[in-house]
């Protein structure tokens, strides 16, 4: 079934009802057929919310005319760890949630267990930051134990509060009794109950209750995503354990992943296996040719003078490269016209025969707040308001020509590519 939007007061009715589907149970999700048949897409208001925002212009009167479009899955609309805006990332609840606001790519991030499971996590060694094993029996088995804060006679913080707690610390059955909450910590902490807080005021702690927050095996992110029909993105986390890790070799890592997709019959042009270690990249590209055609570079550049130059990224694609995945500050400047344009990097990329796809957006809370903000730090001075998000968006689809945008939460992106037909 494919879900209207017709106004912005349905859109505000539609979109409380994805919350709470999202928020509760997968089996209300409508999920599109395998042949991507289209799905009850629901954005919510926050589209809306931007458009309105906009300062008067033509793409704003453009997006304006679109609100009573039926609106459909787009493969250009991607969920970053899912919905983590708002949904404790790589839960179940945040896949979905992704889904129903119709992106149509959805992305695990890949780590390991002391068993050597793979489960979705953003980082090896996150645990004690995206889950509750603080305050768990498990918080026994971490690398580094909480450490509390030592606070000056001011109450400033001389040394943070620190803890370290690695997928590869427990067992996958282990591992499957703890609860996503959001990525988050105060290093101001004197108790571990203080420490797994310090989420930002611009997320919400609203689904990082104790019936949230499923954990999900990658396995079991293969099986979810088959079933709200989107196309997968693992990316291959790097281990912080020397490897080989108890036998288990880089290489064995990387094809383990390609094999679960092998083994649940996924077709491989469904998935975009990524990774920042470009060893794993080429790896895939000449041991697993059909999925490494669509494999992912991702760039870990910092600032600008991190990025690579032309020669080294016609290199990328003469070893096989198809697709670049730079941070979006990488891709767009601001000409004398305060206009966001596409950077040279971005030219240089498309010039190389590189496809593009940029993470991530909705990551830096209020826009107008900006201050040396990672994502934004070579256009921030053309960003004043919330509504510029779509001006980002406009960018990276119109002049630098992204064939994906990762974002944590997916319903402004889904909305313009359903406006500007982009499948």
């Amino acid at each position: 079934m494919r879900g209207t939007i017709v106004g912005l007061g349905l859109a505000f009715a539609l979109g409380a009802s994805a919350l709470l589907g999202a928020g509760g149970a997968a089996a209300q999700v409508e999920a599109r057929a395998a042949g991507g048949a289209g799905a009850n897409v629901q954005v919510g208001p926050r589209p809306f919310f931007l458009i309105e925002d906009m300062a008067n212009s033509a793409l704003k009167r453009r997006l304006q005319r679109c609100e009573g479009n039926r609106l459909r899955p787009s493969d250009f609309s991607i969920g970053h760890r899912g919905a983590p805006l708002q949904f404790p990332e790589h839960t179940r609840e945040s896949y979905v949630a992704a889904a129903r606001m119709g992106a149509g790519v959805l992305e695990c991030d890949v780590a390991f267990t002391k068993d050597l499971e793979l489960v979705c996590r953003h980082a090896q060694n996150d645990l004690h930051t995206t889950t509750n094993i603080l305050l768990t029996p498990l918080a026994s088995k971490c690398t580094k134990p909480f450490t509390p804060a030592v606070l000056g006679p001011d109450g400033a913080v001389v040394t943070p509060a620190s803890a370290e707690c690695r997928t590869s610390d427990i067992t996958l059955a282990e591992f499957r009794t703890l609860r996503g909450k959001m990525d988050a910590f105060d290093r101001g902490a004197r108790t571990a109950e203080e420490f797994v807080g310090g989420t930002p005021a611009w997320r919400t702690d609203l689904y990082s209750g104790p019936t949230s927050g499923h954990l999900m095996t990658h396995r079991e992110s293969i099986e979810l995503f088959k079933e709200l029909g989107v196309k997968m993105t693992p990316e291959l986390k790097s281990p912080v354990v020397p490897m080989p890790f108890r036998g288990f070799t880089q290489e064995a890592y990387a094809q383990k992943l390609i094999d679960e997709y092998r083994a649940a019959g996924v077709r491989p042009r469904d998935v975009f296996p990524q990774s920042f270690d470009r060893n794993d990249v080429l790896y895939w590209i000449r041991n697993e040719p059909a999925f490494g055609r669509q494999a992912v570079y991702l760039d870990d550049a910092n600032t600008v003078a991190d990025l690579p130059g032309a020669a080294e990224l016609e290199g990328y694609r003469r070893e096989g490269i198809r697709i670049w995945a730079p941070p979006v500050f990488a891709l767009l400047d601001v000409n004398g016209r305060n206009e966001i344009v596409a950077s040279r990097a971005a030219k240089n990329a498309k010039a190389a025969g590189l496809e593009i796809i940029a993470w991530s957006l909705e990551r830096s809370g209020r826009l107008a707040d900006l201050d040396g903000d990672f994502y934004y730090q070579t256009i921030e001075k053309a960003v004043s308001r919330e509504g510029d998000l779509m001006r980002v968006i406009d960018a990276l689809a119109r002049d630098v020509g992204v064939r994906a945008i990762f974002s944590d939460w997916p319903a402004p992106v889904t909305y313009y590519a359903n406006c500007m037909n982009i499948r």
